[in-house]
């Protein structure tokens, strides 16, 4: 017995057979919650951990990626820090909220459950969710994402280039390489790009969803902007990661081959097992993926310009949050959680 989905609004067919496999903008109802509320979102900001929460910062040129910041709240009450958004060029990114917040662990599962509902054959697992909330002015930049990743969007209004996977713009080596946490989701950007782009417009109850891997960037084009971003894997997505990550370390380890990014097969599939043997001998293991840590340099400053204030360098930190890797090695229980290095879409 089928069921009317109640937060998704009125897919069409296209919408459905284009999922994980096109660019796709459909419609949901999450704006009409009071989970995305100024009250809602205070409510939400006081409970969650410090550790869990990123501070961002940012230029105003998409070419110049190494503006990115990563900071501090310095202290400041969930109200405050919610105003300073609204008047500032800040990103926070709530991580793993279904962790820390029972109402958001049954939102994005009720959300995951009608697509499953409505897709026929989609089996996700290692479903999580980060709660974005940023300035009328802030930016994202060109950047690729390693698992399935769905923006879901509340308030105010962004503009988002999606580059074309299949162009060869992206290279094997730096899908390998943030994968691996060796580098950064940030990828090197020319305006010339934007020629190959396809760009939407996102007004709030939509979402826009992109195969996986496929470069992106985002720009913030009117008022508080709040979206959910939501990951998740399919047995596909984690053959797509496997496979990168068997050519990276088998080429390191033997010198010549494993180039090919065939997912179908027998060699595929060998491939992927290889490395999963390899994974429990000592010797033949790759390195643990540690993540890409940015340094924190600055902290939250609702009186400094754009809300932020710089530190000098015996302020500044480096270790590692509590984020977890995207790299994905083999299935895992439904229960368990991944996330992206910095979290944003």
């Amino acid at each position: 017995m089928s069921h009317k989905p109640v937060l998704l609004d009125e897919w069409t067919e296209e919408q459905v057979a284009n999922l994980d496999t096109a660019n796709t903008i459909a419609g949901h109802r999450l704006h009409q919650s009071p989970l995305f509320t100024d009250e809602g979102l205070i409510e939400t900001l006081a409970k969650h951990p410090e550790a869990a929460l990123g501070v961002n910062t940012m230029g105003d040129d998409p070419c110049h990626s190494e503006e990115w910041r990563e900071g501090v709240t310095d202290g400041h009450d969930a109200a405050t820090l919610l105003e300073a958004v609204k008047n500032g060029r800040l990103w926070l990114n709530l991580r793993r909220v279904m962790d820390h917040h029972p109402e958001y662990n049954e939102l994005i599962h009720s959300l995951y459950d009608e697509l499953e509902t409505i897709v026929p054959g989609l089996h996700t697992f290692n479903r999580t969710a980060n709660l974005l909330i940023s300035s009328p002015t802030a930016l994202v930049y060109y950047h690729l994402d390693c698992p399935v990743n769905i923006l879901w969007h509340v308030r105010g209004t962004k503009r988002v280039w999606v580059y074309p996977i299949n162009r060869g713009i992206v290279c094997d080596e730096s899908r390998e390489a943030v994968l691996c946490g060796e580098a950064p989701e940030e990828l090197d950007y020319s305006p010339k790009l934007d020629e190959l782009a396809d760009v939407y417009d996102l007004e709030p109850g939509q979402l826009i969803t992109w195969p996986q891997h496929t470069p992106h960037r985002v720009v913030n084009t009117s008022g508080l902007n709040v979206s959910i971003s939501t990951e998740h894997m399919t047995h596909q997505a984690c053959r797509l990661n496997n496979v990168y990550l068997a050519n990276r370390h088998f080429r390191r380890m033997f010198g010549g081959g494993f180039r090919s990014t065939e997912l179908n097969g027998f060699a595929p599939a060998a491939k992927e097992l290889a490395l999963r043997v390899a994974r429990r001998i000592p010797g033949l293991a790759p390195p643990p993926n540690q993540g890409f840590n940015y340094p924190k340099t600055f902290a939250i400053d609702p009186s400094a310009p754009d809300g932020v204030r710089l530190f000098d360098d015996s302020e500044q930190t480096s270790g590692p949050s509590d984020d977890t890797t995207t790299t994905v090695i083999a299935p895992l229980p439904a229960n368990a959680s991944i996330d992206s290095p910095t979290g944003v879409v």
